[in-house]
């Protein structure tokens, strides 16, 4: 699946980060326990291969191997343990070992892994879009640095197929969001502000409350969240626009925790969690099709937006790209290299940009 195999991924990910964070090992136990946890269900493709990958085959791995070791898992899925607003904390302090880290929600700690929320349009396929992130988390520093910075080791991106609108009224023509309030996640605020419409911060788990309550006029999200939250009850008109799949965060785990584990169980971790990301990639592909299917007929208005105003779209926003450049510059970080670096990986891996983002850095 990858230009570079899974034991190069896997190796290049460990070692990567190991002059960044260090740490020694703890002493040897037989049985480790471990919390995994999100702030989404189950259902969903990116939290899902959390359980029937990561959970379900770590002892099997590691009784095949030989190892003396095993883990005793708590599992907290759906929120029990902590809201989407603290992913990233909560993996960083310890509330949880290991866990979904929505990046979406962190622009402002974790620039470099939101740089597909700035260069929209570009992907075709969710292959391109994991394999381009993945590839950068084991040759690029500076993206392993941030989540360094964290506290938390990144083993295997997460992904949505692209986003759509889901509306109260039908749009027609791009006019047609003008004076609306579309809720979304912060990063999503750039796409469809420059349409004349608002952006009002939300995620998932409060959409249908929000739409149900008037807070919003429509939701820019991905198919999967969409069908699954049944989000087409109160925004029937749904229109495919397909900004191109998308990388939203990943699997982490807390850096302490990594460090104190025996390396025949990192490795074993660090394995899965690759085929974690593409569990999620191969199942979100697999749903694309059929949520909007569910959906129709469910009752929703299904239309796809044509290519004339993908078109006009993507070349109406500004150049969030460069802007986006400009701010993590300013604050040291080498956007400009990671931006132009991305934009290559996903042109090798196939993708055909609707717009070279890169082209006025």
């Amino acid at each position: 699946m990858y230009n570079l195999n899974r034991r190069t991924m896997v190796g290049g990910m460990i070692a990567l980060t190991t002059p960044l964070l260090g740490g020694g090992k703890a002493l040897a136990q037989e049985t480790i326990n471990l919390t995994i946890a999100s702030s989404h269900p189950t259902f969903l493709p990116w939290v899902g291969p959390l359980k029937t990958v990561v959970v379900a085959k770590s002892n099997k791995l590691l009784e095949e191997r030989g190892s003396n070791y095993r883990i005793n898992w708590t599992e907290a899925f759906g929120g029990t343990l902590y809201k989407f607003t603290e992913t990233m904390e909560s993996i960083t302090q310890g509330i949880a070992d290991i866990g979904w880290v929505g990046s979406l929600f962190e622009p402002a700690a974790m620039p470099l892994s939101n740089i597909p929320y700035y260069t929209p349009f570009t992907m075709q396929t969710l292959k391109q879009a994991i394999n381009t992130i993945n590839r950068m988390n084991v040759t690029e520093a500076p993206m392993k640095k941030e989540w360094a910075a964290q506290d938390i080791r990144f083993f295997g991106a997460s992904c949505s197929g692209g986003y759509s609108l889901y509306t109260k009224k039908p749009i027609e023509k791009l006019s047609d969001l003008e004076g609306m309030k579309i809720l979304g996640v912060p990063a999503t605020a750039a796409w469809v502000e420059p349409m004349g419409a608002t952006t009002i911060n939300s995620a998932l788990p409060a959409n249908y409350n929000q739409l149900k309550n008037g807070e919003g006029d429509g939701v820019m999200m991905v198919s999967t969240g969409a069908a699954g939250f049944k989000l087409y009850e109160q925004a029937p008109f749904v229109t495919k626009v397909d900004t191109g799949p998308i990388t939203h965060g990943g699997f982490g785990i807390n850096s302490d925790t990594f460090d104190s584990l025996p390396e025949d169980v990192q490795k074993v971790i660090a394995e899965l969690g690759l085929e974690y990301s593409e569990e999620n990639a191969r199942l979100s592909q697999g749903r694309e099709t059929t949520n909007f299917e569910s959906m129709a007929a469910k009752g929703a208005t299904v239309s796809e937006m044509p290519m004339e105003q993908r078109l006009e779209w993507v070349n109406r926003m500004p150049d969030i790209a460069k802007n986006w450049v400009t701010e993590t510059e300013a604050k040291g970080i080498p956007g400009g290299d990671m931006l132009k670096k991305f934009m290559s990986l996903a042109v090798e891996e196939g993708a055909k940009p609707l717009r070279d983002w890169s082209a006025g850095i």
